[in-house]
C-alpha cells in the first residue's frame, strides 16, 4: 500500500502544495482539511486518527507528541509512521523527501517508526 500522510496543522499549507505539484496522486491531508481531523485537535486523537486512516503523520511537534505518542504505544495502539521535520528545511527539499518515501516505500515499512526528514 502506498503512504498516505497527514501533515500536522503547525506546518505551512504550501508543503501540501509542493508535495502535489511534485505528483499530484499523492494522498497527502492536512489537519483541519475534510476528511482529517479539526483544527486544534489534541495529539492523543490525532494518534488514533493517525491509526485507523493509516495515515503518516509529518510533524515539527516535539513538544508535546513524544510523550503522547508513548502514552499510545503504551496503550497497545500503532502509528503508521511519524516524520519529524528538521528545522528550517526549505519547503520544496521537504516536498521531494516526502515524494521520495512515497515513491520508494510501502506504507507497512513506517508502521511505529519515527524518523527525521530530511533522512
Amino acid at each position: 500500500m502506498k503512504v498516505r500522510f497527514l501533515l500536522d496543522e503547525n506546518l505551512s499549507p504550501r508543503l501540501k502544495i509542493a508535495v502535489l505539484r511534485l505528483n499530484s496522486a499523492i494522498d497527502i491531508l492536512r489537519v483541519g482539511e475534510n476528511n482529517a481531523p479539526t483544527l486544534g485537535t489534541l495529539d492523543p486523537d490525532v494518534l488514533v486518527y493517525l491509526q485507523l486512516s493509516q495515515r503518516l503523520l509529518v510533524t515539527d511537534n516535539r513538544a508535546s507528541m513524544p510523550a503522547h505518542l508513548e502514552t499510545h504505544w503504551a496503550e497497545g495502539g500503532h502509528i503508521w509512521g511519524l516524520f519529524w521535520l528538521r528545522p528550517r528545511i526549505p519547503i520544496g527539499q521537504l516536498a521531494q523527501e516526502l515524494l521520495l518515501v512515497w515513491e520508494t516505500t510501502e506504507a507497512e515499512e513506517w508502521i511505529d517508526q519515527l524518523e527525521w526528514i530530511p533522512f
